[in-house]
């Protein structure tokens, strides 16, 4: 499965991969974690660009490429390598949160985005993507590092990043499965597991339903 993690910061993304993963390999499954953008030589450089250079105006679209620019070097170099080798891919943000920032709170038309991640990454669409839900107050509180360049943008932003996440959710319920992030770790990681498990049934049922 290709299983994708998302939301807004603070959500604790990065805990629950880590904890995912550990379930997952326990269970026998080998495990391919990363992070979007990022993880490749190529897409390190384009996060460091894209996040921490906040000297450097970027056109909406200049963005939008740089992201999916980022995105093809992980699919190429990791994810679709592992999916090929029968290896599970837990990954940090994916093709929704160029549809959330880009495309909701950007000015870049939503549907065009999806559009061309259908296109460019047809084969390596995520099995599963959990949105980590939780109020931005509580979000900020548990942010313990500094603030990025799209972070920082205020309190006011990221709400409206909430609530774009929550209008995917609802439109792709199938696909897109919300998590409340607000309760303890363990407790999110019991949700978790939960819908992984329930997407992997799904998953199952459908090939018999095929053969």
């Amino acid at each position: 499965m290709f299983i994708v993690l998302d939301g807004i910061d603070g959500g604790g993304k990065s805990t629950q991969i880590e904890r995912l993963a550990g379930r997952l390999r326990d269970r026998g499954e080998t495990v391919v974690c990363c992070a979007d953008p990022g993880t490749t030589a190529a897409g390190l450089q384009i996060r460091q660009l894209l996040l921490n250079r906040a000297d450097i105006a970027l056109a909406p679209l200049t963005e939008l490429m740089l992201f999916f620019a980022a995105r093809a070097q992980l699919v190429a170099e990791v994810i679709a390598p592992a999916l090929a080798a029968g290896q599970t891919v837990v990954c940090d943000r994916f093709l929704l949160s160029s549809v959330v920032y880009q495309g909701h709170l950007g000015q870049i038309p939503p549907a065009q985005i999806w559009e061309l991640g259908q296109r460019l990454f047809g084969d390596c669409q995520p099995d599963l993507t959990l949105v980590l839900d939780l109020p931005v107050p509580l979000a900020a509180t548990r942010t313990q590092r500094a603030l990025d360049r799209i972070e920082s943008r205020g309190a006011a932003y990221l709400e409206s990043v909430r609530q774009a996440y929550l209008s995917a959710a609802a439109a792709w319920p199938d696909a897109i499965r919300l998590v409340d992030a607000s309760p303890s770790a363990d407790v999110v990681a019991e949700q978790i597991a939960a819908e992984v498990a329930a997407r992997a049934t799904a998953r199952v049922t459908e090939r018999r339903a095929c053969s």
